[in-house]
């Protein structure tokens, strides 16, 4: 296991193709960013990435407003009118309630590319919303985690319905009469 984020480290002898020795059988999980696979049997400081992540998320949202506050506090000093820095809230507020529930939706389905691509600026926006969701997913499991596991099962459960259905040697079958 590679210590840095979890996930399976390469094995110098393994050429990566079925059935080599050191080679694993079957799906595999997929990384989750800051867990790698560790979500999977929730080992490897699984516990501890989790309150990181949170902690991390929650001083990054408070960061952000913070900045901006001094944003804010700019466009007061500079005189450009009430109704300008009204526009300026009411759009970081829109943008960062978008954006928290596209995050919160996209760590339970799939998001489309090409709305995920459409929405881009709006998320970029809308940033300390998609911060505060990420933090608050996280005090139950990590980011993404219901979702990579519910494909997973999915996966490993066609993978046993196709290879038990294959096994045995044909030629011994017993011919139904």
């Amino acid at each position: 296991m590679s210590a840095e984020n979890g996930t399976p480290a390469s094995t110098a002898g393994s050429s990566g193709t079925p059935g080599t020795p050191g080679s694993p059988v079957g799906p595999q999980p997929e990384p989750i960013r800051f867990f790698g696979t560790t979500w999977v049997d929730r080992s490897g400081g699984y516990t501890a990435r989790r309150v990181g992540v949170a902690v991390g998320s929650l001083a990054a949202a408070a960061v952000s407003c913070f900045v901006l506050r001094i944003a804010y506090q700019g466009l007061r000093i500079a005189e450009i009118g009430s109704f300008v820095t009204l526009l300026m809230v009411v759009m970081f507020a829109i943008c960062s309630a978008l954006a928290f529930r596209h995050t919160w939706s996209a760590f339970t389905t799939r998001p489309d590319p090409a709305r995920q691509a459409s929405l881009r600026g709006l998320l970029a926006i809308g940033f300390v919303g998609s911060l505060v969701a990420y933090f608050f997913r996280s005090l139950t499991e990590a980011p993404g985690e219901k979702l990579h596991r519910a494909e997973y099962e999915t996966a490993r459960e066609q993978y046993e319905k196709r290879t038990t259905r294959r096994s045995g040697n044909p030629s011994k079958k017993r011919r139904r009469s």
